[in-house]
């Protein structure tokens, strides 16, 4: 249940907040909406404001927001003021609206990174103890939360960075911490474990300083900024086949979801604003069907001075989606086969 509960409130987030970002500039621009729905299939209920009905479809698997003009053939745009239409807006309007919804995406990282550092903080450099992890060889060996560590194995240590490096460098062997508590200092003999990773720890975790919202939301920026420039790092060298490549479906995220519950809800938040990364930079992919292809349209459109052809446009991006559809077929049988196999 709380996988599930998990899984829904992250896709619902991402989902929402990039129809958002469409909605909000068609409605900037003066474009009529017909309908904001979250998911697809059939409607669960739905509420109607204004000119706009929102509604709660089955699937949550995505979202959509109806545009008066984006399709001719549409019988329900007839009688409505062609001024008020997508497609008698300029070029430059509706590109707006189209990358409206990946940049919303974006935004919605770094409000997530901002949250988690207000709430929750970012490590200190400093070697104050800011937990001590249960059944972990730190609580055995008796240390405790404020405990600041002074030295290992008669080694001065100065900050976070240090102790750890000086711990791994002992490969498991017991360390000698010489330990300040409030007004005395203590000798201690702490184990060490190795991790899923690799890393000899011995189970504390540094204090955490909470970051006011301006440093917060300019950190979360950066951490989104850098973040984007990894993916497409990475992206890059999987077309270059420097490394294989590693494409994860709705099976795989849910999975994440999953693991990154079972750690908290900052773990959840971090999650869910790499994938709000993922989903916006994927949208802007010069594919049929996806935004940036819609974007690649329109500059074409502002550099020959006429549109495509709108059946023509249709076309492609059906094929497109049709493509993405396989691709994500193909992309869960594999996830649902890595789970198997992984479980055994």
């Amino acid at each position: 249940m709380q996988t599930f509960i998990a899984s829904v409130v992250v896709f619902g987030l991402l989902i929402f907040f990039h129809e958002l970002g469409h909605f909000l500039v068609a409605k900037r621009v003066g474009i009529m909406v017909h309908e904001f729905s979250l998911g697809f299939g059939p409607k669960l209920f739905g509420v109607h404001r204004g000119e706009t009905i929102y509604n709660l479809r089955l699937l949550p698997l995505g979202g959509f927001v109806r545009m008066a003009g984006m399709d001719p053939n549409e019988e329900e745009d007839k009688g409505i003021p062609i001024e008020k239409t997508f497609n008698h807006k300029t070029a430059l309007q509706r590109a707006a609206v189209i990358i409206a919804g990946p940049l919303m995406n974006f935004i919605l990282a770094a409000v997530l990174f901002a949250a988690i550092l207000m709430i929750q903080g970012v490590p200190s450099t400093t070697t104050v103890i800011g937990e001590v992890i249960a059944g972990s060889p730190a609580q055995k060996a008796g240390l405790q939360m404020g405990d600041q560590i002074k030295t290992v194995n008669q080694t001065a240590i100065e900050n976070w960075d240090q102790l750890v490096t000086e711990t791994n460098k002992q490969a498991g062997k017991p360390l000698q911490l010489k330990v300040q508590r409030d007004t005395e200092e203590i000798l201690l003999t702490v184990n060490t474990v190795k991790d899923e990773t690799g890393q000899y720890k011995m189970g504390i975790r540094p204090t955490m300083q909470q970051q006011n919202p301006f440093s917060a939301l300019a950190t979360g920026v950066t951490y989104t900024v850098q973040i984007t420039g990894l993916i497409i790092t990475f992206i890059g060298k999987m077309f270059m086949q420097q490394v294989p490549a590693d494409l994860g479906g709705p099976v795989r995220v849910v999975n994440e979801i999953s693991k990154a519950a079972e750690f908290g809800i900052f773990q959840v938040m971090q999650l869910a604003a790499f994938l709000s990364i993922n989903l916006g930079l994927f949208n802007l992919f010069p594919i049929p069907a996806l935004d940036g292809s819609r974007v690649l349209f329109l500059l074409w459109e502002k550099i020959s001075g006429r549109p495509v052809e709108a059946a023509k446009e249709s076309f492609i991006h059906l094929i497109g989606f049709g493509l993405l559809l396989l691709l994500m077929v193909v992309i869960t049988y594999n996830d649902i086969v890595s789970l198997l196999f992984s479980n055994r």
